[in-house]
């Protein structure tokens, strides 16, 4: 048995990534090294050199040579492996980055790679689920329906006669992703000790990359991600899941239930179901965010040839191999995140990305602040709704390289997954914007979510220097109603929960003094009437007040604002407002603010007695 048959079957063994055992294994072996080296970096190094050399005779400008190098590009990956496929994939979906034949050339790699061998296909399935293929199916096709990177999919028949989809791994395609990974992690670690500019967790980096791809190579893993992603989200009719077959699924054979769909970045098709392809896109940020924010577990792969639009209107996910978790703490840290960013408090913010994990706490966020502010300010003064997601990554990318940042595995991926969104986005419209789609539902979480350090945020969003900003509450209800499951019983009991705080003191003091005027402004109306009956020789001397009464309006103009943005909400009823008059009555500070009114009232129309006896203006 030779050295290199060896190296693969023990590279064929490993389910777990260990780069310790992955180097031991090729370590004995330098010549399968040097080989691959070979195939990798002597044909990039040609291509980078042919197309420049095109560029500098203008060979590139006509569309024909163009298409030519891109399919190169294209048959250049599939050739050099999974690793370089799922990198034109990313490519693949950022018409904002590439040109427009590279863009359409590498959509090819989605789903539409030259797939292996069916009988080799058949061999495999058979040797993993031990039975024989006429055991398993009535029938199943030889010829893959798609191939992607790490497989291809056979449509099948099973004996009861549902129709199937039988994923079944590339051969050999451990033992290759193996030494690739090896190859990468000796340049990460070489550049590591010998280019000063690389940080020092590069190697981490790659680690991490190799622990996904093996997470990604085991159907199993994947069967029980898809499984789990079903459950979380069985409460939403827009969202399908395929059904998966565990009985007939192994580590290199997944079977699930057929899907008859459409791409999204398939317009017409899209069209042609009776779909707005808005409305899917819509359906798929708002899933994203769900994932992200509130169940902490995310498809970190959304491609378009993950997302599928179904006849009935429901967005369909597939391909559950690369999963991320966000911890609870991390979600309501991003959360938090957005509130300094928002109100434009950047030192808070530098001290949350310690929080999150991108910053040591030794290190000196002085300088930091600036580089912040610098980045954000601007966007933030366009607005949310406007802010340019990718730009300002590319902007926060500077930052990170310029300061010890370490970027967090989960947010490299949610990074990843949000461009790849907006990427398919921008497809179905060029002035899509993710943050502007992200925002209602943001404002939503943010009202809603009883965790103490999200209620904690609320306040610090609605407060300014202990001062409430009113149209920061409006801005948030008014994004928080686009969203079609809003509830409204719940955001209103999280404001009375706000006013009725320790913290919401002045708020509660608004209100004292609004109604303190209203209530004055009444007793002043009563006697300005009362006082047209008195004789001429007994008349008060009641100055006009027409400035005040306007103020006064204006002053509670808040109040009638708030009212008119939830009669807006879908299920708005005053009854809402009738229920929770007994809990209003029974807190606490609702005695202490009646008091405090009184209070007021009372001192007010005792000056207002001894102007009148003093016979003064009043």
């Amino acid at each position: 048995m030779n050295e290199e048959y060896t190296d693969f079957i023990e590279a064929s063994g490993l389910l777990k990534y260990d780069p310790k055992v992955i180097a031991k294994i090729y370590q004995k072996n330098p010549q399968r090294l040097l080989k691959r080296l070979w195939q990798t970096l002597i044909p990039i190094l040609v291509y980078v050199i042919s197309v420049g050399w095109d560029k500098l005779t203008g060979q590139l400008k006509k569309e024909s040579k163009a298409r030519y190098r891109a399919k190169e590009l294209t048959n250049l990956l599939v050739k050099l492996g999974p690793a370089f496929v799922k990198a034109g994939q990313a490519l693949s979906t950022r018409p904002d980055i590439i040109p427009v034949v590279l863009l359409e050339e590498l959509s090819e790699l989605q789903d539409q790679l030259p797939g292996f061998d069916g009988d080799k296909a058949m061999e495999l399935i058979e040797e993993d689920l031990d039975k024989k293929i006429s055991e398993i199916f009535l029938e199943i096709d030889k010829r893959p329906i798609s191939a992607a990177s790490l497989g291809q999919v056979h449509k099948a028949t099973l004996k009861n006669k549902e129709v199937v989809a039988v994923k079944v791994q590339r051969p050999g395609l451990r033992e290759q992703i193996t030494l690739d990974l090896y190859i990468v992690r000796n340049i990460a670690y070489w550049l590591k000790n010998n280019i000063g500019l690389i940080r020092s967790d590069l190697v981490a980096l790659i680690d991490e990359l190799g622990k996904r791809v093996f997470e990604e190579m085991d159907y199993l893993n994947e069967a029980e991600n898809a499984e789990k992603f079903k459950k979380l989200h069985q409460h939403n009719s827009k969202i399908a899941v395929p059904k998966i077959y565990k009985e007939i699924t192994s580590r290199r054979v997944l079977t699930m239930e057929w899907i008859d769909g459409t791409k999204l970045t398939n317009l017409e098709g899209v069209k042609n179901l009776g779909i707005d392809p808005d409305e899917m896109i819509e359906i798929g940020v708002q899933c994203s965010l769900e994932q992200l924010l509130e169940h902490g577990f995310f498809h970190a792969d959304p491609h378009p040839g993950n997302l599928l639009a179904l006849k009935d209107g429901r967005l369909c996910y597939l391909d559950f191999g690369m999963m991320s978790e966000v911890t609870r703490n991390s979600r309501s840290g991003l959360i938090q995140a957005v509130v300094h960013l928002v109100n434009k408090n950047f030192d808070k913010l530098s001290q949350d990305f310690v929080k999150l994990g991108f910053l040591s706490e030794e290190v000196n966020l002085e300088p930091i602040v600036p580089a912040f502010q610098d980045v954000f300010v601007n966007a933030v003064e366009l607005g949310v709704s406007k802010m340019d997601f990718k730009s300002v990554t590319d902007d926060m990318s500077g930052v990170m390289y310029k300061f010890p940042f370490k970027l967090p595995p989960y947010y490299a991926l949610i990074i990843r997954s949000l461009l790849t969104l907006e990427g398919i986005a921008l497809s179905v419209d060029p002035n899509f914007k993710i943050l502007g789609a992200a925002y209602p539902y943001f404002a939503k979480r943010l009202m809603e979510d009883p965790d103490p350090q999200l209620r904690e945020s609320l306040k610090e969003m609605l407060f300014d220097k202990q001062k409430f900003k009113w149209d920061r509450l409006e801005d948030l209800l008014t994004n928080a109603a686009k969203q079609t499951n809003l509830d409204l019983e719940k955001l209103l009991d999280e404001v009375i929960n706000l006013l009725f705080s320790p913290k919401g003191g002045f708020l509660r003091n608004e209100i004292i003094n609004s109604l303190t005027n209203q209530i004055d402004l009444i007793g002043l109306k009563l006697l300005k009437s009362v006082n047209t009956y008195l004789p001429k020789n007994i008349k008060l001397n009641i100055a006009k007040r027409e400035d005040d009464i306007n103020n006064l309006i204006l002053y509670i103009e808040p109040f009638r604002n708030f009212l008119a943005i939830l009669e807006k909400v879908p299920g708005f009823s005053i009854d809402i407002f009738l229920r929770r008059v007994p809990r209003l009555i029974n807190e606490p500070y609702t005695k202490e603010m009646s008091m405090k009114i009184v209070k007021k009232v009372t001192e007010k129309s005792v000056v207002r007695l001894v102007k009148i006896a003093a016979g003064t203006t009043i």
